[in-house]
């Protein structure tokens, strides 16, 4: 029996199928892509969806499995004019109880897949961190490049030390 993925963004642990998945979908409306591209620092979000589902896994932990994809629009980083960016990212995160909470400022980093399983698995938050990540750092658009420096010729690079010979010669 197939179910149709819910549209809901946060999952109360507790109430989750333990014999099967729970199918979900996320796809933020126009008022909800243009409040993530503001908090990103995007331009423009025209596309947002994450569909996936909440499967059980072992040692009480669930295991979230899921596809993002987005369309987003970047400042170029040389001319600020707009880079269109498809995205399809494969989403891998399990929830356990025994995982711990980071404390303090010298903490290892664990298995970054891995984190502590709270009250709710919220995959809207799991939607953004997703789409922060796999960004483009510097978007570049197309036949944008910096300029090379003008190279300084033999006699216009400063030299310090060019006359400490002749001042010697002269003692």
């Amino acid at each position: 029996m197939s179910q149709t993925p819910r549209s809901q963004n946060r999952f109360r642990g507790a109430q989750l199928n333990p014999r099967q998945p729970t199918p979900f979908e996320l796809a933020p409306d126009a008022e909800g892509r243009a409040a993530i591209a503001a908090e990103l620092g995007l331009s423009a979000l025209p596309a947002l969806r994450l569909t996936g589902e909440i499967r059980p896994a072992p040692s009480d932990a669930w295991e979230v499995v899921a596809r993002l994809s987005a369309k987003v629009v970047q400042p170029c980083v040389v001319t600020l004019a707009p880079v269109k960016t498809t995205l399809s990212e494969q989403v891998h995160r399990i929830f356990s109880p025994h995982a711990a909470q980071p404390e303090g400022d010298d903490t290892e980093m664990g298995d970054e897949e891995m984190e502590p399983l709270g009250q709710f698995i919220d995959v809207e938050a799991m939607m953004i961190e997703a789409l922060s990540l796999a960004l483009p750092l510097y978007p570049r658009a197309q036949g944008a490049a910096l300029d090379e420096p003008e190279s300084e010729t033999e006699e216009e690079t400063r030299k310090p030390f060019a006359g400490l010979a002749d001042l010697l010669k002269k003692e």
